[in-house]
């Protein structure tokens, strides 16, 4: 298995999916949600107000995932996964997490994605520690039962880039 990190712009990586750290409505944010809307083109609003609520207003549930097409994204797909807000641990953060991931995962496979783009979810504005976060990630793409072939950790930043590279060890 082919897994690094990278740091830079996810929306411009040649892919076949890039995941989202997406909010539970779907319709765009900050941080990487945001980016990834504006670089992906209005069809990336569309199709996530296309895709039916589980409750009002929430149209992915913390800790599951939801998939979409690129449109004007180098990636074919986005999955869109909701990361926990962290508060401290002691509300099934972790666990939430591991969720993303493996969703986003089962999600790809269903899609035949041989390649995939994880931001950092969560350890931004959700405010997951950087270190525990990068280690679910890491764990959940090395036990995981299939994953794509080529897996790429995208960091924001030289401080998250050496987080996740510590990390993989």
């Amino acid at each position: 298995m082919n897994h690094h990190v990278f740091e830079g712009d996810i929306t411009t990586l040649p892919v076949d999916a890039i995941v989202n750290a997406a909010n539970e409505s779907l319709l765009g944010g900050g941080g990487v949600d945001g980016a990834i809307h504006r670089a992906a083109g209005p069809g990336l609003l569309a199709a996530c107000r296309a895709l039916p609520e589980a409750r009002p207003g929430v149209r992915c549930p913390t800790g599951e995932a939801r998939i979409t097409g690129g449109f004007a994204l180098p990636a074919r797909f986005v999955i869109h996964t909701v990361g926990p807000v962290w508060h401290g641990g002691q509300r099934g953060e972790p666990a939430l997490l591991e969720a993303c991931y493996r969703e986003s995962l089962r999600l790809a496979r269903e899609h035949g994605v041989a390649s995939i783009a994880f931001p950092a979810i969560s350890a931004g504005v959700y405010g997951y520690p950087a270190d525990a976060a990068a280690a679910i990630a890491v764990r959940m793409i090395r036990d995981a039962p299939w994953r794509p072939g080529n897996v790429v950790f995208c960091t924001f930043s030289a401080a998250m880039t050496r987080v996740y590279a510590s990390a993989l060890g």
